[in-house]
């Protein structure tokens, strides 16, 4: 015999509602966003908002901005020429040693910036390993220089767009490319024409997380470059030097870099984490 009895885990009075969040979860939850969110009022309150226009018009402000723009830019440039390829060869090919490698390109995202610079100097430095035949042939130094500034913010950005590509390459079907293989495609040629489309999105989502990587680095500039202002001095290290002389100064300055680092993230819309866009 069927008993028409509801069992107990469909009675009304101990049905959950789906949407309930656990106060254990939530409490924890609410105090993470306001332990990120805080700083952000923080900034927002006690910004000189009556005298930005001022503390902005300062003329070290838009020369730090400009060569802060140009560098993120270049810097982007150079990783996405090297990064593409080294993203395209770990995810599409079999080799030994290609966990070491993946290890190698994500280093430069735990290791402490100021050590990154250091290490640019023993490399680049005109007595460095590749600096001092940069310098005797060619006549090139890399470091104290605007090209330094490049080096040392493609160096801390890279690694985000490789890994960036990297994933949306083994998220491509390869089918495709092997489609274009037996079509007679040579293998630059469908990576040009089937690889390069598929995965733009993740190229363009890593280009601005790179972009931004670079625009705000510190560490590695200032050790590799120096801070001259109008060749070397970046908006981070323009913020770094107005909070020790003019306070006012590096809360507008910083900002500005607020307002940059928001409009990057309201483009990418959620493409980095996974999220709805």
């Amino acid at each position: 015999m069927i008993s028409s009895a509801p069992s107990r885990r469909s009675r009304p009075g101990r049905r959950r509602r789906a949407g309930a969040v656990p106060v254990v979860l939530l409490l924890p939850a609410v105090l993470g966003l306001a332990f990120l969110v805080l700083p952000l009022v923080g900034l927002l309150v006690r910004a000189p908002w009556s005298g930005m226009a001022g503390l902005l018009g300062d003329g070290t402000v838009w020369p730090a901005l400009r060569l802060s723009l140009i560098t993120a830019t270049a810097a982007t440039a150079v990783s996405l020429v090297l990064g593409v390829p080294l993203a395209w060869l770990l995810a599409r090919t079999d080799f030994p040693g290609r966990t070491l490698l993946r290890t190698l390109v994500t280093v430069p995202l735990v290791m402490p910036p100021v050590v990154g610079g250091v290490a640019l100097l023993l490399v680049f430095g005109r007595n460095g390993l590749v600096g001092r035949w940069l310098d005797s042939a060619f006549g090139i130094t890399l470091p104290f220089t605007t090209a330094g500034v490049v080096v040392a913010e493609a160096f801390v950005a890279m690694p985000f767009l490789v890994l960036s590509v990297e994933g949306a390459l083994r998220g491509a079907d390869s089918r495709y490319e092997e489609a274009a293989a037996t079509l007679g495609a040579s293998r630059f040629t469908a990576f040009r024409r089937v690889t390069l489309p598929l995965v733009a999105p993740g190229i363009a989502a890593g280009s601005v997380l790179a972009w931004a990587r670079a625009l705000g680095e510190f560490g590695a500039t200032i050790t590799f470059a120096g801070n001259f202002p109008g060749t070397t001095q970046t908006m981070p290290l323009a913020v770094y030097l107005a909070l020790q002389e003019d306070p006012a100064t590096a809360i507008a300055l910083s900002l500005v870099l607020l307002v940059v680092s928001v409009l990057v993230l309201v483009g990418l819309r959620g493409r980095w984490t996974g999220g709805p866009a």
